[in-house]
Formats: structure tokens, C-alpha cells, sequence
């Protein structure tokens, strides 16, 4: 529920603007979104004892010179008891600034470190496929094989062990 109405005001914020308005916006909303990771932070914006314009205050303050289009996207946030989707807001309008720019990023799962010049080939051939530019980065997990993950583009590859070995136990039993 939250990301369909962070998708509303993100497409307000996008409309008209060029993209390095909107990265400007962005780079704003993400100094107030890093506060999120702190839970007295949440706690004050959760309160129902604090005034809303005194939350407002409040998260205005968080940026030095902060535009009058994000004062007045926190003021309305702040009317209408939302300021909790800000973190939901700045992701969505971090993807859609990646749409603009044809820029995504992804992650790559292994269990072990790759070497760098694998990565890179691996970014090679996607951004090849895909027409875009990629930035990959390397998630060592428990993962058996190998999983690439492009979010913004909906994209996910993998190669697993398991499932090799599993479809190659049910190729040999059908032709014997």
C-alpha cells in the first residue's frame, strides 16, 4: 500500500522536472530517509505527543538548504500524517531516475568471491543484452551457484547445483 502511494507523489515530483532536478530532489530525500535507521528517529515521527508542525520542523531541519519543492512535499507528507513513506518515496524515485538515465544497478549472488574481471564481463554482456547501463556489485551469501539480480529491470538469472543435478537425475531415469 505504502509503494503505490509513494509512486503517486513520486510521479508529482517527476512531472516537469529534467533529471538532474530530480536527482537534486533525490539527493535531498535520501539525507532525510538515512535517518529512518534510527529508531529514536521513529519514535519522535511515530508520536502522537509531538505537534505535526513540530515533526515537520523537525525533518526540514535534517538538510541545510533544503528546496522549497521538498519543504513543501515534507509539510504536505507532514498534513496529511505520512511522513513515515519518505524512505518509500526516495526508492521509488531513485528507480525512476535510474529509468530516466537508461542506468541500473544489480547484484550478483555467490557463494564464494569472484574475480573482478568476471563481474565486469558479466556487466559487459548484460548491458550488451539489455541495451542499458549496469553497475554490478558482488552479494557473497549462501546461494550454491550463481544468481545475478537486476532490480529495476525486473531481471533475475540463476544457476544452481541442486537443480542441475536434480534435472539431470530425471534426464537419465526417462531414458532408461
Amino acid at each position: 500500500m505504502t509503494d503505490l502511494i509513494a509512486k503517486r507523489y513520486v510521479k508529482a515530483l517527476l512531472d516537469g522536472r529534467d533529471v538532474n532536478s530530480a536527482t537534486a530532489i533525490y539527493d535531498e530525500l535520501n539525507q532525510i530517509a538515512s535517518a529512518y535507521a534510527d529508531e529514536k528517529f521513529i519514535s519522535i515521527i511515530a508520536s502522537s505527543e509531538v505537534k505535526n508542525s513540530a515533526k515537520n520542523d523537525f525533518v526540514i531541519s535534517l538538510v541545510d538548504n533544503m528546496s522549497d519543492t521538498l519543504k513543501n512535499l515534507v509539510k504536505l507528507l507532514g498534513e496529511n500524517k505520512r511522513l513515515d513513506i519518505i524512505p518509500f518515496i526516495a526508492e521509488e524515485l531513485k528507480s525512476q531516475i535510474s529509468v530516466l538515465n537508461n542506468s541500473y544497478t544489480g547484484v550478483v549472488y555467490t557463494n564464494k568471491a569472484l574475480d573482478a574481471s568476471y563481474v565486469d564481463s558479466i556487466t559487459e554482456k548484460f548491458s550488451k543484452k539489455f541495451d542499458i547501463n549496469l553497475n554490478l556489485e558482488q552479494n557473497i551469501c549462501d546461494y550454491d551457484g550463481i544468481k545475478v539480480d537486476i532490480d529495476g529491470l525486473g531481471v533475475e538469472i540463476s544457476f544452481s547445483k541442486e537443480r542441475l543435478k536434480s534435472q539431470m537425475i530425471d534426464h537419465i531415469l526417462k531414458a532408461v
